[in-house]
């Protein structure tokens, strides 16, 4: 290629891009950031968290067992307070046996009972749920459903396994404040 075909070349290609305007910016437009990540399965047990709140129903407790002992305690309830209650120094004022029932049924017992309770200033009940020894593979159902129940209701302050003379794991003294 000599001299002459690039000159020529460069009038050829000034003469097609004649009526061509240059652009305002040479620089792209920057590319639009990502939206941020959605996590979808925190999303999910956020939702299945208050659909539980909502309904009182859950998934039962797998590491809740028939002879497992349950302990409950407010924050500020002192430790002494459920040291007192787990001997069974408190006189017990009321008690609700849910032998029998489904759960639906014992959900309204023990929220009628308990409503009667607060009204009449009870301080300390007994609520006998059972150990669950014929639940099957699902385990103790009513056990577990007292124990999420009265976690979620203020005037609970704490709550404890019973004595073995007053039904042990199969019952809970419950401290109630107004």
């Amino acid at each position: 290629m000599c001299v002459s075909d690039r000159d020529e070349d460069r009038q050829l290609f000034r003469a097609a891009m004649r009526d061509v305007k240059p652009l305002q910016s040479a620089a792209a437009d920057p590319p639009r950031p990502k939206p941020p990540p959605a996590a979808r399965f925190s999303r999910a047990d956020r939702l299945a968290v208050l659909e539980e709140s909502l309904n009182g129903e859950g998934p039962p407790d797998p590491a809740l067992a028939a002879g497992d002992e349950l302990v409950f305690r407010r924050e500020g309830v002192p430790l002494g307070v459920l040291r007192r209650l787990r001997r069974g120094e408190y006189r017990v004022q009321g008690e609700l046996d849910l032998h029998g029932l489904t759960v639906p049924q014992a959900k309204q017992a023990l929220r009628e009972f308990l409503t009667e309770a607060l009204a009449r200033d009870w301080r300390c009940v007994r609520i006998v749920h059972g150990k669950g020894l014929r639940s099957g593979h699902r385990g103790p159902v009513l056990k577990g459903m007292v124990a999420a129940l009265l976690r979620r209701l203020g005037p609970v302050l704490a709550f404890v396994s019973a004595r073995a003379v007053d039904g042990g794991t199969g019952a809970i003294y419950v401290l109630l404040g107004s």
